[in-house]
């Protein structure tokens, strides 16, 4: 089980002069950081790396910052699909300098973009076509692709992870994984133990935060149903935590969040993070729920 955190819990950009946060991440005592790339992102990756490995982090990548509306590769248009993959390898090619164990989202579409019409017929051939592609190429690199389902208000094309696991299928390729976040799947899924049950094979890593993108614990979130069906499986992926920091000017609101739920990060992470592991494992092959 390794814990890891977003780095905008902490920060609202990936630079040089933020590898502060990797050492932020390893006071807490987590196991990997989650960099936000695009275009609007710029630094020098051999640094990154060299300072995560000399604390002992992993990394994880995830197309948080600028990326352009036409890449996407759930389009209908064959050019934006094509966009859609050289975007991705370009970014999966990032992370493979970075050594990062993940490219992680909804990469089978670009969030923000709903369709509100009955898809085309071919729509989720062309997208598993496109994934199956992506996921070769990141496989040559190191880089696994875990897909995550994401909530009505920025998809329609997998909100549920039955929806992702049909893309995965019709993809068929061994790279590809089953991100779960729980703030996106309060709005979609009635049973969060069923949720992770269909991912089963091919989860990866969970997106730990409550319904209100807070820190986990005291919401709307079954938590005591999840981390049995974890246990179940005995999962040994990735917990990750994830929100905005709502201290850094408006950056939170450009993000979509108004509620005051991050003013500190630090403090974000360690109520996060104690949350967690008084549910993880009592030995490390297994995952072993325990009271609250």
């Amino acid at each position: 089980m390794k814990l890891a955190t977003h780095i905008y819990v902490l920060t609202d950009a990936w630079a040089d002069d933020r590898l502060w946060v990797l050492d932020a991440a390893r006071e807490i005592g987590l196991d990997a950081v989650e960099i936000a790339v695009g275009d609007d992102v710029s630094f020098d990756p051999a640094k990154t790396r060299r300072r995560a490995e000399s604390l002992g982090l992993e990394l994880i990548v995830s197309p948080g910052a600028l990326w352009p509306a036409e890449c996407d590769l759930s389009s209908d248009s064959a050019d934006d699909r094509a966009r859609g993959l050289a975007w991705h390898r370009r970014q999966i090619d990032l992370g493979g300098e970075l050594g990062a164990v993940a490219y992680t989202g909804a990469l089978y579409g670009h969030p923000g973009a709903v369709q509100r019409r009955r898809p085309p017929p071919d729509r989720a051939d062309r997208i598993a076509e496109g994934l199956r592609t992506l996921a070769g190429h990141a496989a040559a690199r190191g880089v696994r692709l875990a897909l995550e389902p994401m909530s009505r208000f920025r998809t329609d094309v997998a909100n549920t992870p039955v929806q992702v696991m049909d893309l995965i299928a019709r993809a068929d390729h061994a790279n590809l994984a089953v991100l779960l976040d729980t703030y996106h799947l309060v709005t979609e899924v009635r049973d969060y133990a069923a949720a992770a049950r269909a991912a089963e094979g091919r989860l990866w890593g969970l997106h730990a935060c409550e319904n209100d993108r807070g820190a986990p614990g005291g919401g709307l979130v079954p938590w005591d149903a999840l981390f049995d069906e974890l246990a179940r499986q005995r999962f040994d992926g990735y917990i990750g935590f994830e929100t905005y920091n709502t201290s850094l000017g408006d950056f939170a609101r450009r993000r979509g969040l108004f509620q005051d739920i991050c003013p500190d990060g630090r403090a974000f992470l360690r109520d996060a993070v104690a949350f967690v592991r008084r549910r993880l494992p009592a030995r490390p092959d297994r995952l072993t729920v325990r009271p609250s």
